[in-house]
């Protein structure tokens, strides 16, 4: 009977897990469904508490006190802006906890003493059954990958270093995962060799490093969904290894959804996952330079001439990217869109899957300064009505806007879907200068004839547009 109870319980709070993603799925209800999901997880947490008995309450307890000190902490002190390597951050330690979780089981299986929960995993022959020594390893090897490389991405993130890695690093990577894989049907063969779990360990945490090493910042939004989908593979492992259903059941649900989120934001780039992880975008042989794409047809503008510009539209669309979140300038588009919507102006923002450091950046950053989130369009909504647009704002967005997604079969970003800006009646970029985005490509758009650019930092340009409004 108290087995089923706990089965339920766990039940309940799996179908409150799901909920939860559902409810992650707009922002409407993303406060509520992340609601449904720290319930469940309070309730999954309290039934395993009651549930595993030799348990020592002092230490988790210790435990709950740290975590919930820093978390508050962080919590008030982490700028919106620093949100993706938060996001990173956690990545990494779900991992590192299912690898410590991993360890310890297979620690506690080696020990005789009758009274641990783990006997459940000890086959007729006294020694760790193999489903158990599988799982063991796979939370080992996917845990550390995940930890290793999420402090990198972390570290790039947050521009500490920006190694790009070297010659050769893929046959290495290959090295790594074959090395890996052996040590791992090593513990398979001899559990009771412990000290092979932590060369495992060691070995895959090196493979997560130089797995993320070379790849480019901009492609974060991709390795992050990915790291995230590897924690969620790693908790389920440590779940098979624990016997423990809603760990299996809640890391499935995460290693799935981040899938599902890598396949996306893949699809959004129009490149494969192999792409991301194994190529690096760049100019191709061939193409055209800056001085043949620009050659003196720049049109430079300042904050009066857009501030007229903008009394006399009807309809503005706010392209976001990361120079916005670099300058941290959301405060200051927000003063804008209430400028503008005061004076009568239809004010929409065109959100680009991956613009940004991770997936769904740019919302984050609104939704941070009160934007109302019906004024945020994904790229199939807005983009069959740029044609009527006014004016079209692009804060710090380059690659997602560069129409040689469309016009240059022989383009690293050929195919990429994009912001249709370009078709806006007017549009005005605001950049620091003309360098190219993360494909290492000119953009033409910059030299358009219906084009302005109005150089300087993000939030500088913001506040003295404000101000030029107000003027007015």
């Amino acid at each position: 009977m108290r087995e089923n109870l706990i089965n339920l319980t766990y039940l309940f709070a799996s179908l409150l897990f799901i909920l939860g993603l559902k409810g992650l799925g707009h922002p409407r209800s993303a406060v509520k469904g992340n609601l449904l999901g720290a319930f469940g997880m309070f309730i999954a947490i309290a039934a395993t508490l009651v549930d595993r008995r030799v348990l020592s309450f002092e230490l988790i307890a210790f435990g709950l006190a740290i975590g919930s000190v820093l978390g508050t902490v962080m919590a008030i002190k982490v700028q919106m802006t620093a949100m993706p390597q938060l996001v990173a951050l956690f990545n990494g330690l779900g991992g590192v906890a299912s690898t410590f979780v991993a360890g310890a089981a297979l620690y506690e299986a080696q020990q005789p003493s009758t009274q641990q929960q783990l006997l459940q995993a000890i086959g007729a022959g006294g020694g760790p059954e193999l489903h158990f020594l599988v799982a063991t390893v796979a939370a080992g090897i996917v845990g550390t990958v995940t930890f290793t490389g999420s402090v990198v991405a972390f570290a790039k993130l947050q521009e500490i270093f920006d190694w790009p890695g070297f010659t050769g690093v893929q046959v290495l990577n290959g090295l790594l995962v074959a090395a890996s894989l052996g040590l791992g049907v090593w513990i398979t063969v001899e559990p009771s060799a412990l000290n092979v779990f932590w060369m495992l360990t060691l070995v895959a945490g090196t493979l997560g490093f130089f797995l993320v090493v070379p790849i480019g910042g901009a492609d974060m939004p991709v390795v992050i969904a990915l790291l995230n989908s590897y924690s969620g593979i790693a908790a389920a492992a440590s779940g098979f290894v624990l016997q423990n259903n809603v760990l299996i059941i809640s890391g499935a649900l995460v290693g799935a959804s981040g899938i599902i989120l890598t396949q996306n934001m893949c699809k959004a780039m129009n490149r494969s996952l192999a792409n991301v992880m194994f190529a690096k975008l760049g100019p191709k042989a061939g193409g055209s330079s800056a001085d043949e794409v620009y050659g003196g047809r720049v049109k430079s503008t300042t904050a009066e001439e857009v501030a007229m510009i903008l009394e006399s539209a009807s309809r503005v669309v706010i392209v976001p990217g990361y120079g916005l979140a670099v300058s941290q300038a959301q405060h200051a588009v927000r003063d804008l869109t209430q400028i503008l919507e005061d004076r009568g102006v239809l004010v929409e923002f065109a959100i680009h899957p991956v613009a940004g450091r991770m997936p769904g950046h740019m919302n984050v950053l609104l939704a941070e300064a009160e934007i109302d989130y019906d004024k945020m369009k994904e790229m199939d909504e807005i983009n069959p009505t740029f044609g009527q647009v006014d004016v079209a704002l692009v804060i710090g967005a380059n690659d997602v806007v560069n129409p040689l997604a469309r016009t240059d079969p022989k383009s690293p970003i050929a195919g990429m879907p994009i912001l249709d800006v370009d078709h806006a009646r007017t549009v005005i970029i605001m950049k620091r200068s003309l360098s190219p985005g993360f494909a290492g490509i000119p953009n033409p758009l910059f030299a358009a004839d219906n084009t302005l650019m109005f150089y300087g930092d993000g939030k500088k340009a913001l506040l003295d547009l404000n101000a030029a409004l107000k003027a007015l």
